[in-house]
């Protein structure tokens, strides 16, 4: 009885422990982007009233935005309103914070999706090539190509990009997710421009949207693959100074077996965090490659809400980047006891 009581208990405190941890990440990432949003030098009241409008319709602006009031009843304000699903209205567009968000997030989450395949994809195997031939003219073509998308400027490389494969070569498409005549053709069901067009059996669709992202998701997954492959090799080099893998080229298992299924099996949990903490790096920082190909995500409606002052808009996006980060880890987390048995304990 009292063991049955343990096994129900254990994974039900589990959970309940990282629920709070969870809300008071949540919380505590809320209160600090609240407050640093109200001592900025930049006023909501005149990006809608405008520079010119008189001193009365200024404070009734003002009145109507709730500034008057104290900041912790500004704040919980807006804890009510978000405990009921409103985060309130952007001043950018006038609509809904969340409306917004659903209508630009699968942007960037089709264009971060594919730049992690890519980055990992390609990331890992160049790794553990690094690694497995260190000192070799191999490792250190690997390693000039890590620190080239380290120190290169991706808005740089973006409009480089743009130039030779779009405007001189045609290989791919240029700014935007479509052409102008295509937009709108087929309806909106995910967000993401691909899925949406398999799903109508619209190919020149489908393949028009695939000329748009092929290029700035390659650039942003050569950016992580650059740390991706480093990370892959930091790791497999401490794996393969490791007794155990000594012992297993003494038995006389081949070089790809002991690489693949010894050492690569031990790094796996660590690649997780790598590769989790890529992906979310990537949803919430492509408003570089967004500002230079004109894709409407996620990162150019958060930056334009910054230079507007929009907290509502800046609140509900830091929101969503801290969720994105948050189940990022609880998925590692759940991963870790598939790959490695010992965490389960």
């Amino acid at each position: 009885m009292s063991m049955t009581l343990a096994l129900t208990t254990g994974p039900v405190r589990q959970v309940t422990r990282r629920a709070v941890q969870v809300a008071i990440t949540l919380f505590g990432l809320l209160l600090l982007t609240f407050f640093i949003g109200r001592v900025m030098p930049i006023d909501p009241v005149l990006a809608i009233v405008g520079p010119d409008a008189d001193h009365s319709t200024y404070q009734q602006v003002y009145h109507q935005l709730g500034l008057d009031k104290p900041l912790w009843t500004q704040f919980f304000i807006y804890l009510n309103g978000l405990a009921h699903g409103d985060l309130g209205n952007a001043l950018l567009t006038g609509k809904p914070v969340l409306d917004d968000i659903l209508r630009v997030f699968p942007a960037t989450l089709e264009l971060a999706t594919v730049a992690i395949i890519v980055g990992a994809g390609l990331g890992i195997p160049l790794g553990v090539l690094a690694a497995s031939r260190r000192n070799s003219l191999a490792d250190y073509i690997v390693r000039i190509i890590s620190l080239a998308g380290y120190s290169t400027p991706i808005f740089w490389v973006g409009m480089m990009g743009l130039l030779v494969f779009y405007a001189w070569l045609g290989w791919v498409g240029g700014a935007g997710r479509l052409d102008f005549g295509l937009d709108g053709v087929v309806p909106r069901h995910t967000g993401l421009m691909t899925v949406d067009a398999l799903l109508a059996g619209n190919g020149q669709v489908f393949m028009n949207a695939l000329k748009h992202l092929v290029l700035p998701a390659s650039l942003l997954g050569f950016h992580s693959l650059a740390y991706i492959s480093r990370m892959t090799r930091s790791f497999m080099l401490a794996q393969l100074s490791q007794e155990f893998i000594i012992t297993a080229r003494v038995k006389g298992l081949s070089v790809r077996h002991v690489l693949w299924h010894h050492a690569f099996r031990n790094i796996l949990v660590q690649l997780l965090t790598v590769v989790a903490l890529a992906y979310g790096g990537l949803l919430e920082g492509a408003v570089l490659i967004e500002t230079v190909f004109s894709w409407p995500g996620f990162g150019s409606y958060l930056t334009g809400s910054l230079l507007l002052g929009d907290m509502n808009a800046v609140m509900g996006c830091v929101l969503l980047v801290g969720v994105i980060f948050v189940m990022l880890n609880l998925l590692s987390d759940m991963l870790y006891q598939c790959f490695d048995p010992r965490t389960k304990s």
